[in-house]
């Protein structure tokens, strides 16, 4: 074992693993220490550093474990009962068992739990709606929508005609006079709603009546808020919706993949085969086997109080913010993430620097643009901070003050290397006393 990895695993938070995964890195360490010291140290950085990035999340042991588990041996191509290849009889049984936990989790009549990602899933969707250049009605990414919603690189811009409806310039929230007024006026065969970068709560319902109005399907992505429309912490996009897609990790606290979900048995039927053979080959069934882990815990009322913290914390993270100068897009947040305007607070402060400073103290956050964002996609004027990650460590409100704080102090600070090292040290220690998940 390399005297860097062994360095690593003496850590007092490396010796905290659990015993699969230090079995692991025992084996790697013997097997390929390379790999066992990066394995190592990424362990240590997710243990030692605070988690704001919303679109992220720490899966349980029982997640995690099962991604590394003997089905990442198997083709699988096909279905439950209608595979190209033998040898799938215990294939078939953890994804007949994850999508009857989708179901009944969503409470939907169909879920196909193959897509690889959110983008995969969105793929399908688009072809089992559309024909290629029909018209789709979206949110851009500059105003928090995903790039797989019609950005001009992607495969939804490059097929499709995109029409953007945008955020009202004074609320920065969704105007659905005006989407309805731009779905009449263009007749869209798709409708888009559900978003990368949006705080506030969707009114699915006023979306499908907008859809209906124009003879339009209507797609729900809810990759970033699937937890909390699952446990009724946001309102769900059914029966509203005529397709649903989402990733299985964020609020929803699984593996990294990708999910669909439908009440529409003929549009069932289209889904299933524009994953595959549409869109996709083989299914990873070790990230299945995680799925029906991840819905099987996401159905138990503990999950829903988790999500409920979820909300409860981002409320009180934003507060702690706004009352330390900053703005709060939309002026505030209903769901797990919020969009920071760090000019209120310092003019000059950028989201670029203040990712990279906030990395250094171990908060880990990402750069975001904020509506009508002046700077580059690559600077930003603003951070979206998210708090399913730290939630699920076991902070609440109270907390929260003291991230603010630790977020305000190195922000100000310009990336002060002292304040930087000092924001450090007492992270390390705070960490130690909330662990993550075993």
């Amino acid at each position: 074992m390399s005297s860097t990895l062994s360095s690593t695993l003496a850590a007092p938070h490396a010796t905290a693993l659990d015993p699969l995964s230090r079995g692991l890195l025992d084996l790697l360490g013997s097997s390929d220490p390379e790999v066992a010291s990066i394995l190592a140290h990424e362990a240590e950085r997710q243990a030692t550093t605070l988690e704001l990035i919303a679109s992220e999340n720490h899966v349980s042991t029982a997640v995690m474990h099962a991604v590394g588990s003997w089905m990442t041996n198997k083709y699988a191509e096909g279905y439950p009962g209608k595979r190209y290849y033998g040898g799938c009889e215990f294939h078939d049984a953890v994804e007949d068992l994850a999508r009857e936990r989708a179901k009944q989790l969503f409470k939907c009549g169909f879920a196909n739990v193959q897509p690889h990602c959110g983008a995969n899933a969105n793929i399908a969707a688009f072809m089992a709606l559309l024909e290629p250049g029909d018209c789709v009605l979206s949110l851009p990414i500059k105003s928090g929508g995903h790039l797989s919603h019609g950005l001009k690189v992607n495969f939804s811009g490059t097929f499709f005609k995109i029409v953007d409806y945008d955020l009202d310039p004074q609320s920065e929230r969704l105007d659905y006079d005006r989407i309805e007024a731009l779905a009449v006026e263009h007749r869209p065969k798709l409708v888009i709603c559900g978003y990368s970068a949006y705080p506030r709560t969707i009114d699915f319902a006023r979306f499908r009546a907008i859809a209906d109005r124009v003879g339009a399907a209507l797609m729900a992505d809810i990759a970033h808020i699937a937890g909390l429309c699952a446990t009724g912490t946001h309102p769900s996009p059914f029966p509203h919706a005529h397709v649903v897609t989402t990733t299985t990790h964020k609020t929803l606290r699984g593996p990294r993949g990708g999910l669909i979900l439908t009440d529409d048995a003929e549009l069932a039927k289209k889904l299933d085969r524009k994953v595959f053979p549409g869109s996709q080959g083989g299914p990873l069934m070790h990230v299945i086997a995680a799925k029906a882990v991840a819905f099987g815990e996401a159905l138990r009322p503990e999950f829903t109080t988790y999500c409920r913290q979820v909300v409860a914390n981002a409320r009180a993270l934003a507060a702690s913010l706004a009352s330390r100068g900053y703005r709060l897009c939309t002026g505030g947040t209903d769901n797990h993430l919020m969009l920071v305007d760090l000019r209120a607070r310092a003019a000059d402060l950028t989201g670029a620097d203040a990712e990279k400073w906030l990395e250094v103290a171990g908060i880990i956050v990402n750069k975001n643009g904020i509506p009508n964002d002046p700077r580059p996609p690559m600077v930003t004027s603003g951070l979206r901070l998210g708090t399913p990650a730290l939630t699920t460590r076991g902070l609440k409100e109270r907390e929260m003050e003291r991230v603010a704080e630790w977020l305000d102090r190195v922000m100000i600070s310009k990336g002060e290397a002292a304040v930087g090292a000092a924001v450090r040290r007492e992270i390390r220690e705070f960490c130690g006393r909330f662990p993550l998940p075993h």
